[in-house]
């Protein structure tokens, strides 16, 4: 068995709608059914004996070492705590490969399951051990590092519970909600609103004190002091007891409290210097330390929180019974679970020593041993639900100290005897305010009730009914779908929409291209849809981002789907057939909104076929307003886009709404079928939009094909009176569209400038070739800068075979380099002649065409 590549599929995908590592598996023919290898799935379960059932598709199925891998891969993530179930394993048409597709919920944790997977069927194939509880407590130690902490986490799926997308930034809790111009952003329970005024003010505790003091808001006396004699000087103005910690402090590092002698003041202010270079003394209030919640001005969870303590039962040590609560399974060694250990440390050491214990001691039954001053979680403390007890004026209190230093969130820790009478009451007091306060007390109390605070964040960033999300068109398709994406945008901004595009010749946001090159893949769709300019987005969506990594996006308003032909790089990825092309375009039909749209050609009968995968509407296209599909979809009362004579119709119902095709320049009068076909799916889109009538009539009206707006898409130039057209028309479909377009054009002899990608099939070559033999009297041939694995030479060999015997073509010839079989062809042109040029490097074969035809023309007028 070998694995000869690993992907993660970080979007909706071929297989599913989850994340999933895709693998590719070749097996040797004794290893395609592993039933017949004596012992080896007995040693496997050996080894790992909860790799669970292992037919889970029948158990008539003969299953081979790829299915074995798929199930490890998944039972291994799962026993490390990870929330997956789907695994799928299909048989390629290369015997003994399979693509192994496991669903991942962290990538890293993912691709590791997958390297444990298979160095657990290798050890069994080779009886050498493996120890599968390292693996699973490596698999555990990396999801904890990879995953969302719990109070981003809770965030996030308050988020995802309201239909609301979002896209983590960084590896650590920076996260986007929501797209383009409407995204919000978290970190940590922080929102982008949040002020670095109000949270600096929150880090300096004296100031914070200050301000809270001149707010009638009650807090502890003390300040900030210079050294121990100082702090001392404090501690005597205030008042024994009095608490130590640095002044800047967070999650309670450095905090000393209930300091009643000299020495132990020392001693905390050694502690505090060590985590902030100012330290401030202030008066200790007696009673139980609380945390209370407030969110956009509303109190919305509090709870008690009691200092890292065992009790005693007359048997254990303090060692031993610190070992004991630590078995808890909801405490961890970090912040991804709902409790954090204790530790034993210099601290908790001198809190015990003050009270004459050691490590090694034994409590009575019944005693309680506190090993730290402080009640913060990070520190191993514990939480007690209170929100239903707190008085109003308490809360009152909470609100005025959180708008007071400006905090659209805060964590407000008070220090009182009871959250069930005012503050002023029982002298208790705030003592901090937290910018960014941890919420894991109130998701998952000790005791009490859980609080679902990350609901009133999100109610806090996106007002009731919003869902952060902007119009997503996804256009794809074998032929036209860069036109198409192109005209849908053009719509959107006649709109006034700032449109975000993205297809095979760069990123466009609000008219600027921020990106080059084929950016039809799902890292462009994500840039897109992160920048902040972006009111809408249109993504050509290729096969090769599909396929190599899925969608950039979780769900569309409206897909396109153009066209399926036999051109579009079959034979690679073990697509081979137009069907299996047609299985992977529908992808972007199985993930539109349910109150969305999928714009379809109804004479491609398998993209017609992709309706019953959509989980919105349909709008069928085609020029035959009679074809079945049509007719049927029509009666039905759905929406429909059609050529009537000499005019594009948009239909539902009886009512109609007709565009003449003299006012869409890009049709060329309707001359122009291919196009006239993109124009179809792109009011197909901008209806599915809600789109104005006007607009789009406008916007058609408004989208030139000059090389400006849809470079190498059927750009047509002057050249001496002659026509010279431009074009990227790269497989058999297109050259046959393209080749039909021009025949209803005007022109003397007609010739064409072509070369071949080399990573297509030797037939798909050929055909091309074949295809201009019929329509062109000459054909000039070049070789592209990139042979992309061919030999040289190989492909203009496959492009000779495809003229052989061609009826029309009476001139040929073979030319190195791009530009000069370009020039070559412009040489020949006499007036009324026509020349269809299919350029390699568009930009610069544009730019090349532009200035010779300037040049012409000049000479020409000139003379």
């Amino acid at each position: 068995m070998q694995v000869s590549r690993t992907r993660a599929l970080r979007g909706p995908n071929l297989w599913s709608r989850n994340t999933a590592i895709e693998a590719i598996v070749h097996c040797e023919p004794n290893e395609c059914v592993y039933a017949d290898m004596p012992g080896f799935e007995d040693r496997v379960r050996a080894r790992f004996p909860k790799i669970g059932a292992l037919q889970p598709h029948g158990a008539d199925q003969r299953l081979s070492l790829a299915h074995m891998l798929a199930a490890a891969g998944l039972q291994l993530q799962a026993q490390a705590g990870c929330p997956v179930t789907f695994s799928r394993t299909h048989a390629t048409v290369e015997p003994g490969t399979y693509q192994v597709v496991v669903e991942y919920t962290e990538e890293a944790v993912g691709l590791k399951a997958m390297e444990y997977a298979e160095q657990l069927l290798q050890s069994a194939l080779a009886d050498t051990p493996f120890d599968a509880n390292a693996a699973i407590a490596n698999l555990r130690d990396i999801d904890e590092d990879e995953r969302i902490g719990p109070s981003t986490g809770s965030i996030v799926d308050a988020a995802v519970a309201r239909g609301i997308p979002f896209r983590r930034l960084t590896s650590g809790s920076l996260v986007q909600l929501g797209w383009g111009s409407r995204a919000r952003r978290i970190q940590a329970a922080e929102l982008d609103m949040t002020s670095a005024v109000a949270e600096s003010i929150a880090q300096d505790k004296d100031l914070t004190k200050r301000l809270l003091h001149a707010a009638g808001v009650p807090v502890p006396l003390g300040r900030p002091v210079k050294d121990v004699e100082d702090a001392w000087t404090v501690a005597q103005q205030v008042g024994l007891p009095v608490v130590v910690k640095p002044q800047d402090g967070n999650q309670g590092k450095g905090v000393v409290v209930n300091i009643t002698t000299r020495e132990g003041l020392e001693a905390a202010y050694k502690t505090a210097e060590q985590f902030g270079d100012d330290v401030m003394v202030e008066r200790f209030l007696p009673g139980h330390d609380f945390r209370l919640l407030v969110v956009g001005g509303q109190l919305v969870a509090a709870a008690r929180r009691e200092p890292p303590q065992v009790l005693g039962d007359g048997t254990h040590t303090i060692r031993e019974l610190v070992d004991i609560v630590n078995q808890d399974p909801r405490r961890g060694s970090g912040h991804g679970t709902a409790l954090t250990k204790i530790r034993l440390d210099d601290i908790a050491l001198d809190r015990i020593a003050s009270e004459g214990l050691t490590p090694d001691s034994v409590p009575a039954q019944g005693q309680r041993v506190v090993l730290r001053n402080n009640a913060n979680l990070s520190t191993g403390g514990s939480a007690t639900d209170v929100t239903d007890d707190v008085h109003p004026e308490v809360a009152a209190r909470a609100i005025e100290a959180a708008q007071t230093i400006g905090l659209h969130i805060c964590g407000v820790d008070v220090v009182c005897e009871t959250m069930l009478c005012p503050l002023e009451e029982q002298n208790g007091g705030i003592v901090e305010v937290n910018a960014a306060p941890g919420l894991r007390m109130h998701l998952a109390p000790s005791f009490g009730k859980p609080r679902n605070v990350g609901v009133p964040m999100v109610d806090e960033l996106f007002a009731p009914g919003q869902d952060g999300r902007i119009p997503v068109v996804a256009v794809t398709g074998t032929n036209g779908k860069t036109t198409t994406t192109r005209v849908i945008a053009h719509l959107f901004t006649s709109h006034g929409w700032r449109t975000a595009m993205t297809n095979t010749d760069g990123v466009y946001v609000n008219g600027r291209q921020i990106d080059s090159g084929d950016c039809s893949g799902p890292r462009s769709a994500r840039n897109a849809l992160a920048h902040p300019e972006t009111d809408a987005a249109v993504l050509e969506c290729a096969r090769g981002g599909i396929l190599r990594e899925g969608l950039g996006f979780d769900r569309c308003q409206v897909a396109v789907v153009t066209n399926v032909g036999e051109g579009d790089h079959l034979g690679l990825n073990f697509i081979t057939t137009v069907e299996d092309v047609a299985v992977l375009k529908r992808v972007i039909v199985q993930n539109v909104a349910p109150d969305g749209y999928a714009v379809l050609n109804a004479a491609d009968p398998l993209v017609a076929a992709m309706a019953h995968v959509c989980p919105g509407k349909v709008i069928y296209f085609a020029a035959d307003r009679h074809h079945p599909v049509m007719a049927t979809h029509r009666a039905q009362g759905n929406r429909v886009v059609y050529v009537d004579g000499d005019s594009i119709v948009a239909a539902e119902g009886s009512w109609r709404e007709t565009i003449p095709m003299r006012d869409i320049p890009i049709t060329r009068g309707g001359v122009i079928t291919f196009q006239v076909e993109n124009v179809m799916a792109a009011i197909g889109a901008a209806w599915a939009c809600g789109l104005p009538w006007q607009t789009i009539r406008r916007g058609l009206a408004g989208f030139m094909n000059d090389s400006d707006n849809a470079p190498a898409r059927f750009n047509v130039m002057d050249y001496k009176g002659a026509t010279v057209i431009a074009d990227y028309g790269h497989n058999p479909d297109a050259i046959r569209a393209l080749s039909q377009a021009v025949e209803a054009m005007p022109g003397n002899r007609r010739s064409v400038v072509i070369s071949g990608a080399g990573d297509r099939r030797d037939q798909d070559i050929v055909e091309q070739t074949r295809i201009l033999g019929q329509y062109f009297d000459d054909v000039i041939l070049y070789q592209d800068a990139c042979q992309r694995g061919r030999e040289d030479g190989e492909v203009l060999g496959l492009l000779r075979k495809g003229l052989e015997g061609a009826p029309r073509t009476s001139y040929s010839t073979e030319i190195h380099g791009e530009f000069v079989a370009i020039d070559h062809a412009l040489e020949r042109l006499q007036p009324g002649d026509l020349s269809l040029v299919l350029v390699d490097q568009v930009e610069e074969a544009l730019a090349h065409l532009a200035k010779r035809c300037a040049e012409a023309n000049q000479t020409a007028a000139a003379n």
